[in-house]
Parts: C-alpha cells; structure tokens; sequence
C-alpha cells in the first residue's frame, strides 16, 4: 500500500496566504498529515491482484452455473418425460 505524502511547508504557505496565523497553520499541516499518514492507498499492482481475484472468483461461479444448466437441461428432459408418459393414455382414453 501506497502512503499519501505532500508538501507540508507549501500546505503551511497556503493556509497562511489564505489568512491563518502561523501558528495555526502549522498546526493544521501537522494534523492533516498525521491523518493522512493513517491512510493507506492501494497501488497499481494491490488493484491487479484483485482483480486477478475477482477474476478468478467469476471462473469458479461461471463453472458451477455451467454444471447447474447441465442438471436443469437432464430435470427438463426427465420432467418432459413423465408428462408425456402421464398424458398420451389420458390422450388415448380420450380418443377411445
């Protein structure tokens, strides 16, 4: 991970010029950069291992959805199968 790092002595010019007392702006520019010390940025290369990740999560998915349309096409053909066995001696009473 990436820290967030800035120029504090241009941060303290700035807030001076925008009307902070010296002493003020000093003590903004060290709030701000202890905070910012806390985050933490992903770097280009903690972006691609996730993707890398979801990637790979997205295959295992696509796979069991692939597995599961294969049981569903075998419960269609199976459920077909047993309407047609149920309904052709209906079909066939009916027709006597």
């Amino acid at each position: 991970m990436n820290t967030i790092t800035f120029d504090t002595h241009k941060f303290v010019r700035k807030l001076e010029s925008a009307g902070f007392p010296p002493q003020q702006a000093e003590a903004v520019a060290d709030a701000f950069r202890e905070a910012s010390g806390e985050a933490e940025l992903p770097s280009k290369r903690d972006l691609e291992l996730v993707r890398q990740d979801i990637r790979e999560v997205e295959l295992r998915i696509d796979a069991r959805f692939a597995a599961l349309d294969g049981d569903l096409k075998l419960n269609r053909w199976m459920l077909g199968a047993i309407v047609v066995a149920e309904v052709v001696p209906l079909l066939a009473k009916l027709f006597q």
